[in-house]
């Protein structure tokens, strides 16, 4: 069974306004309806900042990883945009090697958009369990650069913000246990952003539904029910969509964990974990709960992942 060693994360410093950020790509939307309605009112940004420097400084907040950097097997970095860096750069392969992890395999996994980083969790579980090292690691990297105004907001969806999760997962293990884990891909919305209105309009439709299967999906394959959830933790979208979601899937309001979408916006695949992190240190956790991790990407793949605290 994989399980969730450690989360560490980078938040740029800086912080800017819808407003700001909304004037700088000259963009004519209200600023009041995504703050009063959607939920946002501002992100982080590094401008000076590359994506190497900010996944290192990530994964350098491990305190499991120091003097266990020969266990780690795979180094998985899951942008949403797969082109996460100007060429010729490589930002995977700089962090594996300013953290001595040379004897790591890295790879990138970005089909499923943000909700790529759960795929990774599998992915890293199962090559773990294969492998048959009982105290082996993967690192699993996530979160990007805002470098492109494309990148930057999704009308109506989302304002995306700079942030980066580092987590270290293993196979075995009694904490942060992960119980199952449901996804589906509607090919049909590969154009994401770009849809046309007819096929937006049916997006539109089908999203609740399918968020809400995918989440009993999971909670089914682990045994569980709505009731038996303490916190889904989000990622940080429009805020309406989320109320949908919950009314469909039977999960009460206090259930969602949406603390971070204010100040931090969607921070791409790390959304999930940096709530953990956040719930974790609000004691919004105790030992034995049971959460779930979600995510939706673009093109459009939406996931569930059930864990026990």
């Amino acid at each position: 069974m994989t399980s969730v060693v450690e989360v560490a994360s980078y938040l740029p410093p800086r912080s800017i306004s819808l407003t700001e950020l909304f004037e700088k790509l000259s963009l004519d939307y209200n600023a009041d309806v995504y703050e009063r309605y959607f939920g946002f009112q501002q992100i982080r940004q590094d401008p000076g900042g590359n994506l190497a420097e900010q996944l290192c400084a990530a994964a350098s907040r491990l305190t499991w990883l120091r003097g266990r950097e020969h266990l780690v097997r795979y180094v998985v970095y899951a942008p949403t945009i797969q082109s996460s860096a100007p060429y010729p750069g490589n930002p995977v392969l700089e962090t594996c090697l300013a953290l001595g992890l040379e004897r790591a395999l890295p790879f990138s996994l970005s089909q499923h958009a943000c909700a790529s980083a759960l795929l990774a969790i599998d992915t890293c579980g199962r090559l773990l369990a294969s492998d048959g090292e009982p105290d082996a690691l993967a690192l699993i990297l996530t979160g990007e650069k805002t470098f492109t105004p494309v990148a930057q907001v999704v009308e109506n969806s989302a304002v995306m913000g700079e942030g980066i999760a580092a987590v270290l997962v293993r196979a075995g293990g009694e904490r942060d246990r992960m119980l199952s884990y449901a996804s589906r891909t509607l090919g049909e919305f590969h154009e994401g952003p770009f849809l046309t209105p007819e096929l937006d309009a049916e997006f539109q439709r089908s999203y609740t539904t399918t968020f809400a299967e995918v989440i009993h999906a999971a909670l089914a394959h682990a045994g569980l029910t709505a009731d038996d959830v303490t916190l889904v933790l989000a990622h940080n979208v429009n805020r309406m969509s989320w109320m949908r979601v919950l009314l469909q899937s039977g999960l009460p309001k206090d259930r969602l964990f949406l603390d971070n979408q204010r100040t931090l916006g969607h921070c791409f695949g790390a959304d999930p974990f940096l709530s953990l992190q956040a719930a974790t240190a609000a004691g919004r956790l105790r030992e034995g709960d049971y959460y779930v991790m979600t995510a939706s990407g673009l093109g459009s793949t939406t996931a569930a992942m059930v864990f026990q605290h």
